[in-house]
């Protein structure tokens, strides 16, 4: 405990007298996101997920050649599989990446917005069918299976939650041009992901947070993290008009939105 107090996951606090060598410890604001809220929900599964099995740990020392060639995936070179087919066959491991991803599959985040909005009247949880299958029943919710590469149900409001993280720049494209076809006119488009930083010479504990995660998402896909111009320019490029940025409400996610 006096480790994770140094990272800063635990407050220590020692007795007056001293010489007892009393120690006790509590949660700090960063140990606290590793506890279940009231809704369920902690960072606990996503942790777990980076360090659940072999098969993760042993693709780090292939780094260095998804740093060489973008098209290479270290995961997929060191267990002969793409992550997702790996979990999927591990109900253990599947379920530690579903609670960790915490974004459309389950449809846990539609659950929280749409009790935080109750004026939503609809909406639509989409993923593959193979992992709404799975999710629960939700009020005012509706599971619809599908491939965000090939068609995206019609809607007023498009939410991605670090989606566009896990692809390329060429497939991001793809999904940047379905949804401005599923949004009607006027539509919004939100995207919820981390952001890099312009510049990466700061030490502070976000950057250090942002750029580690960036280094996680090349050992499995071919994807990236992106600054807000690189997410701009590829909305742009699929139609879509002024990006909004909100202000910054998390260390480790921003909230971009799009007009068509």
């Amino acid at each position: 405990m006096r480790t994770l107090t140094s990272y800063g996951v635990f407050k220590e606090h020692l007795e007056e007298n001293r010489s007892s060598g009393e120690r006790r410890f509590s949660l700090t604001e960063m140990g606290k996101t590793l506890v279940n809220d009231n809704e369920g929900v902690s960072l606990a599964p996503y942790v777990l997920f980076q360090n659940d099995s072999d098969a993760l740990v042993r693709t780090w020392p292939l780094l260095h050649e998804a740093v060489l060639d973008p098209r290479t995936v270290p995961f997929f070179n060191v267990n002969g599989e793409k992550a997702d087919s790996y979990c999927c066959k591990r109900p253990e491991t599947n379920e530690v990446k579903i609670k960790g991803m915490a974004g459309g599959s389950t449809g846990y985040c539609l659950r929280m917005i749409l009790q935080k909005h109750p004026t939503i009247r609809e909406a639509i949880n989409f993923d593959l069918p193979e992992v709404v299958a799975k999710a629960p029943t939700i009020l005012g919710v509706t599971h619809v299976g599908g491939d965000m590469f090939k068609s995206i149900p019609s809607c007023d409001a498009l939410f991605l939650k670090w989606v566009l993280t896990a692809w390329a720049d060429e497939e991001c494209k793809v999904v940047m041009d379905n949804c401005y076809q599923a949004l009607r006119e006027g539509g919004k488009l939100i995207i919820c992901e981390p952001i890099l930083p312009m510049e990466s010479d700061d030490d502070s504990h976000k950057t250090r947070s942002l750029l580690t995660c960036d280094l996680f998402i090349m050992l499995f896909r071919k994807g990236k993290q992106r600054t807000i111009q690189e997410l701009d320019n590829l909305a742009r490029s699929a139609g879509f008009l002024k990006c909004r940025v909100f202000p910054q409400f998390d260390d480790f996610y921003t909230l971009l939105e799009f007009k068509r």
